[in-house]
């Protein structure tokens, strides 16, 4: 979940709700406090949940086209029984030898290029993401960091400092600079060396860029145009991250990490959300000469981040994804749903973006776009028992993500749903 799709088709108090759900916002709000958000004008009360199948308090059936954490759809029964037969053997964390955290390092790094050759563990992403600029800093003596413009890359201070789409309420960091979403890869790269350019005007050394590589919150956008900014940022000295949180794990179709789509090797990738299908899970995989210097003067731990019940978690996913082929999967259900979206005819649509099974689409008003059409358009869809969001800088990206499981009858469910929810648009 990203904070900016939040505010895009979010429960606003005051709205009429039937009173248990409104006892259940108090209650909420009573013990949570006011920072927390709920998707949705009527939020949605969960009590269980199956494959893409998403269950309310009262039975009714949602099917989920959004929810990238259980990216195998929701308990999936491979990873629960490698999760509860570690957790009944032994959970220790990595200052003591145990060969499943071994396991899972090795079977992570089997699908990536032989030059990312080392893994370090966490829980999150956002702790992936703040590890990696850490180890950005130790290795180029830098600080100066480029993310794009409604770029989300975690909530520790460093990340929400370089996560603009939390919004004006949150200050980015004094070393963080923007540059816009990609147009080609000519421009970005340009954008890039600009920006690295002004850094280093204010006696600020680069350190990093570090980008989505679908561009999710950006409004996604997939494509092949990361390579000459790449190159720009090795030309300042600086080191590449590419954060796989949502696009890694085989959402994109065609390849297990969205860094692949672009033929690139970054120095740094960051993985989170799928890797343990709602298990907290996370990590990076690096170049073994850009870890060096950090692990020659830091020592790193992480409590939970690598114990074992957490690599064998990690490590069912991965299987699950090879033995189910999930990549093909998601390549044909994704173009299925894409060749749907586009045959459906009305004003508010505008072009859809997909790779594999993410795909942005967006919604206009008058042909510009229109955040409040999006909201409206997701709203309906809710009521309709199917959930998505909407993202964006402007708000007006629909944003659909569902599990890799996706069956074609459920695709075809969307679709009906979508075009039924425009004729009330």
């Amino acid at each position: 979940m990203n904070p900016d799709e939040t505010m895009v088709n979010a429960y606003r108090p005051g709205t009429p709700l039937p009173p248990e759900a409104q006892a259940l916002i108090d209650r909420r709000t009573r013990l949570l406090g006011p920072a927390y958000r709920l998707f949705y004008e009527t939020p949605v009360h969960f009590v269980r949940a199956k494959g893409a199948w998403l269950y309310d308090a009262q039975g009714a059936v949602y099917l989920d086209c959004y929810n990238n954490v259980a990216s195998l759809g929701h308990a999936h029964p491979h990873v629960l029984a490698a999760t509860a037969k570690q957790a009944e053997t032994y959970a220790s964390h990595t200052r003591y030898l145990n060969d499943t955290v071994l396991d899972c390092a090795e079977k992570l790094l089997s699908h990536f290029p032989p030059d990312l050759s080392q893994v370090m563990f966490t829980c999150t992403g956002s702790e992936a993401n703040d590890l990696a600029l850490r180890i950005c800093f130790a290795a180029t003596q830098g600080t100066g960091i480029v993310v794009t413009e409604n770029a989300y890359h975690g909530v520790t201070h460093l990340m929400a400092g370089a996560s603009p789409s939390l919004g004006r309420g949150v200050d980015l960091g004094p070393h963080v600079r923007l540059v816009p979403a990609p147009r080609d890869a000519a421009s970005f790269a340009a954008d890039v060396t600009a920006a690295f350019a002004d850094l280093q005007r204010h006696g600020i050394k680069p350190a990093a860029l570090l980008v989505d590589t679908i561009f999710s919150s950006d409004g996604v956008i997939p494509g092949a145009f990361l390579g000459p900014a790449v190159q720009a940022t090795h030309a300042a000295g600086a080191l590449f991250i590419a954060d796989e949180v949502q696009p890694g794990f085989g959402r994109t179709g065609a390849h297990w990490w969205g860094f692949q789509t672009h033929a690139i090797t970054p120095d740094i990738v960051t993985m989170g959300k799928p890797m343990g299908n709602g298990y907290p899970v996370a990590g990076l995989v690096a170049r073994p000469e850009v870890l060096a210097p950090f692990g020659a003067k830091a020592r790193y731990f992480n409590t939970f981040g690598g114990n074992a019940v957490a690599c064998a978690t990690a490590m069912a996913v991965i299987e699950v994804i090879e033995a189910e082929d999930l990549l093909t999967n998601a390549t044909r259900i994704g173009a299925i749903m894409a060749q749907g979206l586009r045959s459906l005819t009305h004003e508010a649509l505008g072009q859809t973006r997909q790779s594999g099974l993410f795909l942005g689409v967006d919604i206009l008003q008058d042909g510009h776009p229109s955040a409040t059409k999006a909201a409206r358009l997701v709203n309906l869809l809710r009521e309709a028992r199917v959930l998505i969001s909407a993202t964006g800088p402007r708000g007006h990206v629909l944003k659909i993500r569902p599990p890799l499981i996706l069956t074609e009858a459920q695709a075809d469910q969307f679709l009906s749903a979508t075009e039924q929810a425009l004729r009330l648009l």
